[in-house]
C-alpha cells in the first residue's frame, strides 16, 4: 500500500464555538494533484491553513510521509510551499522575489540564480527578471509567486485560490503553463478553488467541500458525473434534478416515473425507491420533432416546449418543459439552425448513462 505524502486524521478546527472543519480523514497521495473545491465559506482557508502546518487543530493530527507532524513544524513545512491568491511578492525585482525563499533557507548564492533562471523561464517571466515588482500586472504577479515556490523544489505544493482575483483570458494561460509544469514534475499539490472548471481541468482526484466538511471525493469523471447528493450535484452543475420512482429494474437499467413521464436510468435501488434524476445540461441533445422516428442510441426521447433560452457565452442554456423542468446547453450555431425561442417545440433526447439516480435519504434508510 503506498503511503500517503499528506494526511488528515480525525481534524476538527472550531471558530466561536462553531465548527469550520471536520475531516475524520483526507489523504494526499505522492505525485498526484487533489483539487479541493467548494463555494464560498466551505472552509477551504482553514483546510489550507491546517494542510500547510501554518493552524493546528483544536482536534486530529497531520501526517507527513507517514509521520505524525508534532509541535516542531519547521523540518516539514521546509518540504512545502504555499501560493495564495494573492501573490504577497517583496518590494523588489522580480528574480529576487524568486531568490528570496531560497535565501531564507541558506541556498548558495549560485544555486539561487540557477534555479530562480530556470524557473523564470519555464513561466515565461524571464525577460522581467529586473522588473519592480510594483510594476507587474495580476498575471505576472502570480507567475512570479509560483516560481518562487517552485524554485525551492517543494516535496509538496498547496495552492490557495491562485487564480481568483485574474481575468479570464489570463487565468487561462496561466492554468495551461501549471498543468504542463506539473504534468512534468508530478510534484504533489493540493489545489484549493471554488471553480469547478479548474478542478476538473486540473485535479488528478476532486474533493469537494461544504460546510467544513469533505462530501465527496474521487476522479473529476466521477465526482462530476454522479454526484453524492443534491448539494453536491447542485454545486458541480447538475442543473436538472427532478424527483421520480423507480418502477423497474433489468438488464442494469431503472425504469423512472417522473410524474406521467417515464425515463431509463442506470440502475441504483429498487423497484419503489424514490429516487432524484440529475441531468447535466450539456448531456441534453436537442432536435427536431420529426427527428423522433429517427434512429439513436439515445434511451430516452421526449418531446419538449422551450420555456426560456439565456445566453451563456459561446453557448445558450435553453430551459424546457419536458413533463417536468428540464435544462439543455447547447451552441449557438445549434440555437439558430433550429430557430428556437419561447414556445419552440423539440425533442430532448439523452441516454440513460447520462441520467445519475441519487436515492432519497429515506430509501436509503431501508
Amino acid at each position: 500500500m503506498t503511503t500517503a505524502k499528506l494526511s488528515l486524521h480525525d481534524i476538527a478546527v472550531e471558530r466561536a464555538r462553531r465548527r469550520v472543519l471536520d475531516v475524520p480523514s483526507l489523504d494526499v497521495l505522492p505525485g498526484e494533484l487533489l483539487a479541493v473545491v467548494g463555494p464560498n465559506g466551505a472552509g477551504k482557508s482553514t483546510l489550507v491553513q491546517i494542510m500547510a502546518l501554518l493552524e493546528r487543530p483544536a482536534k486530529g493530527e497531520v501526517l507527513f510521509d507517514g509521520e505524525r507532524v508534532g509541535r516542531n513544524v519547521l523540518p516539514y513545512r521546509r518540504r512545502m510551499a504555499v501560493v495564495f491568491q494573492e501573490p504577497l511578492l517583496l518590494d523588489t525585482s522580480v528574480e529576487s522575489n524568486v531568490r528570496s525563499g531560497l535565501a531564507l533557507r541558506g541556498v548558495p548564492g549560485g544555486e539561487q540564480r540557477r534555479r530562480a533562471g530556470e524557473w523564470l523561464e519555464r513561466f515565461g517571466i524571464a525577460h522581467l527578471a529586473r522588473r519592480s515588482s510594483r510594476t507587474l500586472s495580476g498575471g505576472e504577479a502570480q507567475r512570479t509567486s509560483l516560481a518562487r515556490a517552485l524554485a525551492l523544489e517543494p516535496e509538496v505544493l498547496i495552492l490557495d485560490e491562485p487564480f481568483a482575483a485574474l481575468d479570464a483570458p489570463t487565468r487561462a494561460g496561466l492554468i495551461d503553463d501549471l498543468d504542463n509544469i506539473l504534468s512534468a514534475t508530478r510534484i504533489t499539490t493540493v489545489f484549493v478553488t471554488h471553480d469547478r472548471s479548474e478542478a476538473l481541468r486540473l485535479g488528478d482526484r476532486v474533493a469537494v467541500l461544504m460546510n467544513g466538511r469533505i462530501r465527496q471525493i474521487g476522479p473529476p469523471s466521477n465526482v462530476f458525473a454522479a454526484p453524492a447528493d443534491e448539494e453536491v450535484a447542485t454545486f458541480v452543475g447538475v442543473e436538472t434534478i427532478t424527483a421520480g420512482r423507480v418502477r423497474s429494474i433489468a438488464d442494469g437499467i431503472a425504469i423512472v416515473d417522473i410524474g406521467e413521464k417515464v425515463v431509463e436510468a442506470n440502475a441504483v435501488g429498487r423497484p419503489g425507491d424514490e429516487v432524484l434524476v440529475c441531468l447535466r445540461p450539456e448531456d441534453i441533445i436537442l432536435a427536431p420533432l420529426a427527428d423522433a422516428a429517427q434512429a439513436t442510441s439515445a434511451r430516452n426521447r421526449l418531446p419538449a416546449t422551450v420555456n426560456r433560452i439565456t445566453s451563456a457565452g459561446p453557448h445558450a442554456s435553453v430551459a424546457l418543459d419536458a413533463g417536468f423542468p428540464l435544462v439543455a446547453l447547447i451552441t449557438k450555431q445549434s440555437l439558430e439552425e433550429l430557430a428556437l425561442e419561447p414556445g419552440s417545440t423539440v425533442l430532448a433526447s439523452f441516454k440513460a448513462t447520462a441520467a445519475h439516480l441519487i436515492l432519497h435519504r429515506q430509501s436509503q434508510a431501508s
